[in-house]
Order: structure tokens, then sequence, then C-alpha cells
């Protein structure tokens, strides 16, 4: 006897252990059809059916809702070891969810969504940061392996890629460090003027452009322009190579990536940041003296300022920052291109990831160099 109030759906017994589910009407989305909640307190209620089977000789038409009806129904008895009858189904029925229960469902689509509270998100980015660092010191490790590979003759990639990849490092990236270097020289340049005119030192601006350049600016500058330049372009080269497998077919010939791919851009980004470095120093200054020469300050003694200001030391320490600030653009860019995704926003995910990364990487270097070279009075 039917035992379901829904004009689509009833339900009767044909005997004490069969279940027979008569299907009726037209199933759709839009008219709101049942589901497995309406039949579930059938299966419930008194003794569990050791088979279920179908009635659809009242069957109009079905959309995707009655599949999915039958979907969690066959999961229910693969569950509860009832036996499904799906032989009274229509041919198509029967054809559509066989060819859903042919693709395996993932393990999680069924997990309740809970709510995060406080430690569950602590807890979750504690696990993340661990997981960050141990593929840091990974990757850190597997350079350091590379460089001793270099010493000993045995790394493995291509020269020539080194030489095109310092250029575009280098030469190609002379425009936009001369125009961001002339503009912070001659801010410095402005700035120390105007404050210095007070108290009538404004030749001792030359000195504030050439140790701010020297010291801090040249270096500074020439990394965050070469964090966005070139270690995203690292990252976006390398995570392209993910893309199309071509980091697995490197690995497939027996070619380790890190030799072939980070070596020689970390190579090529070591070498050629001093020379920026020390070509932004240059002009930087020479924007400096372009202000100075508005405030009646000659050439001649512009120069001679800058000459008396400038030490060894100051030289040395904008130089080592920027080998520094080298090594951490280009680990970030290439580490965020190793990690990349396989899909094409995944790649312009790890590009601007790389650039976050590189960036507040040179601000926390730089400020631990301030604070080292204030204690040792350099």
């Amino acid at each position: 006897m039917p035992s379901s109030p829904s004009p689509l759906l009833a339900s009767s017994w044909r005997d004490d252990e069969t279940l027979a589910l008569i299907l009726r009407g037209c199933w759709s989305l839009r008219h709101d059809p049942p589901g497995f909640e309406d039949v579930a307190p059938q299966l419930a209620n008194g003794s569990r059916p050791a088979r279920i089977t179908f009635e659809t000789t009242g069957l109009d038409q079905f959309d995707s809702s009655l599949v999915s009806l039958l979907l969690h129904l066959h999961r229910y008895c693969a569950e509860h070891d009832i036996s499904f009858d799906r032989d009274a189904l229509p041919e198509d029925v029967r054809e559509l969810l066989a060819m859903a229960l042919a693709v395996p469902e993932k393990r999680d689509t069924h997990t309740m969504s809970r709510e995060r509270d406080f430690f569950y998100s602590v807890g979750q980015a504690s696990l993340d940061l661990i997981d960050e660092f141990h593929d840091l010191f990974q990757f850190l490790g597997e350079c350091l392996f590379s460089f001793g590979r270099l010493l000993r003759g045995r790394a493995r990639f291509r020269r020539r890629d080194l030489w095109v990849i310092m250029q575009e490092c280098g030469a190609e990236a002379l425009p936009i460090v001369t125009l961001i270097s002339v503009l912070v020289g001659m801010i410095f340049a402005f700035v120390g003027a105007y404050q210095m005119a007070d108290f009538g030192a404004t030749i001792y601006v030359a000195n504030l452009v050439a140790i701010a350049m020297a010291r801090e600016m040249g270096a500074l500058m020439t990394g965050i322009i070469m964090s966005g330049r070139t270690g995203a372009a690292f990252a976006a080269q390398i995570g392209s190579m993910k893309v199309n497998e071509e980091i697995d077919a490197l690995k497939t010939f027996g070619f380790p990536p890190i030799d072939f791919l980070v070596l020689p851009r970390m190579l090529a980004l070591v070498v050629m940041m001093p020379l920026l470095t020390v070509y932004a120093n240059v002009v930087g200054m020479t924007g400096g003296m372009l202000v100075c020469l508005g405030f009646n300050i000659s050439t001649k003694q512009y120069l001679s300022q800058t000459l008396e200001a400038l030490d060894f030391q100051s030289l040395a320490l904008g130089i080592g920052k920027s080998v520094l600030f080298g090594i951490l653009i280009a680990g970030a860019g290439c580490l965020r291109g190793m990690q990349s995704g396989s899909s094409a926003s995944a790649v312009g995910t790890a590009a601007t990831s790389a650039v976050v990364v590189s960036i507040t990487a040179i601000i926390v270097a730089d400020s631990v160099f301030a604070i080292i070279t204030t204690l040792l009075g350099i």
C-alpha cells in the first residue's frame, strides 16, 4: 500500500523484505521534486528492507533530480547491504546512473562544513606556516647542493641561458633603474635643500644624497624594481613550464630542475644586482646634482662634497646588500614558480606571491642591516 503523499513518489512493500518505490509524473528541478530525505523515513521505519525495486509505468519526464535521488539511494543501499534493483528503471535512467557511478566520488564531497573558530584558524595557520618553512628549507638545501655541484663543475645547465638571463636582468633593466634612481636622487636633494637652506648649509645636500644612495636607497630601490620586474618574471617562467609539464620532462631526462632552471637565474641576478646598484648610485647622485644646480651649487662643488662624503664602508655596505637582495629576489621568484599550480591562474598567483615575498624579505633584511650597522657603529 502506498505510504508517501508525494504526487511524484510513493512506496509500498511487496513482501516483508522488498520495498517498491513508485515513480510517476514529471520530475523537474523547477517543480521541487522529492529528494532522499523524503525516502529516508520509510527506510528507517519498521524493518529495513533487504531489496529496493522500482515501478516506473507512470513516469513521464525527468531531469537530473531523479538521477540524484537514485544516486543517494544507491549509496545508502551499498552502505547498509541492501540489494538495489535497477532493472525496472527506463533505459535512459539506467545509462545516466551508470555514467554517474563510473566516476569515483571525492572523499570530502559530503563533509559538513563547520564554522572555523579562533583556535581552529590559528592551528590551521600554524600548520600552513610549518609547511612553508619545510618547503623553504628543502629549496635552500637543494640550492646549496646545486651550488656545490657548480663548484665541482658538475652542475647541468646551459651556459648560453646564463648569458641570456644576465642580459634580461641587467641591460634590459637599465631604463627603469635610470628613471627611478634619478627621481629618488632629485627627491632627496629637494627635501634636503629646503631644510638646509634655513641654516645656510645647502652645500651639504651633496653629502646627504651621496650617503643615502650609497648606503640605502641605491640597493633598496634597485631591489624593489627587480622584485617587480625580474622576480615576477622568474616565477611566471618556471610556473608556465610547470603547467606545460616541462619540469617533469626535465626530471624524466635526468636533468635536475634546480640546476637547469634555478641556478642560472640566481647566478645572473647575484652578478647583475651589484652592477645595477653601482649604476643606480651614480645616476641618483647625478639627479641630486641637477637639483643642486638650481640652488647655486656648482658641479665642481657638488662633486667635491660627494667624494668627500663617500667612503669605502658606505660603498661596500650598499654593494653587500645588493648581493643579498639578489639572492632573495631570485630565490623567492624561483621558489614560487616551483610551487605553482597547474593552471593559468596559478601562474599569476605565483608571480604575485613572488613579488610580495621578495619585497617583504628585502625590507626585513634592510632593517636587520640597519640595526647591525648601528650597533657596530659603521
